[in-house]
């Protein structure tokens, strides 16, 4: 297993993880992702904030990071945190825990950017990942509703949110 920065090359096996989970989500009656701009991945692969992870010479899943997100943290954005954005796991590596590798990963991430927070949120109130995620080592910080969702994408927009975070201060 190799976790390393995506790559423009990546940019359709991305689109089409995220058209899984999208598939995925609707198989579960919950709010569904938009499609998401192509230029917004593009940035992200460019400013090295979109990471995989290889097994096998296959991407077994990706995810976004961030180091700001006043949007959805307000106040605590001030804090420093980063953020983990879109998780999507190849249907053939699911139940491998994928979650689980990329909070092993973002501790040292974290820690070598000087961050002392980790952070996701996931909108809704969807129980069974709220327990996946606190499995994982997130403490579920509650529900909240934004005030501004400009510009955000349109599963953020009249929704509430689910509110993750792993506080790093103490750990090694």
């Amino acid at each position: 297993m190799i976790i390393e920065n995506s790559n423009r090359q990546d940019i359709e096996e991305i689109f089409r993880l995220y058209r899984l989970a999208t598939d995925f989500q609707r198989t579960k009656n919950i709010v569904l992702w938009p499609e998401f701009e192509r230029s917004l991945i593009e940035t992200e692969i460019d400013e090295k904030r979109q990471w995989k992870i290889v097994i096998n010479n296959e991407i077994a899943c990706i995810w976004a990071v961030a180091f700001s997100d006043p949007q959805i943290w307000a106040e605590k954005n001030a804090d420093p945190a980063m953020y983990i954005h879109r998780i999507a796991t190849n249907p053939e590596f699911r139940g491998r825990n994928m979650v689980s590798e990329i909070v092993s990963w973002a501790k040292k991430y974290s820690k070598e950017h000087n961050k002392q927070f980790i952070r996701m949120d996931t909108v809704g109130e969807n129980t069974p990942l709220i327990n996946h995620y606190k499995k994982c080592g997130f403490a579920f910080l509650g529900l909240v509703q934004l005030k501004d969702t400009d510009g955000l994408p349109g599963h953020y927009h009249n929704a509430e949110l689910s509110l993750f975070e792993i506080d790093l201060s103490g750990t090694n």
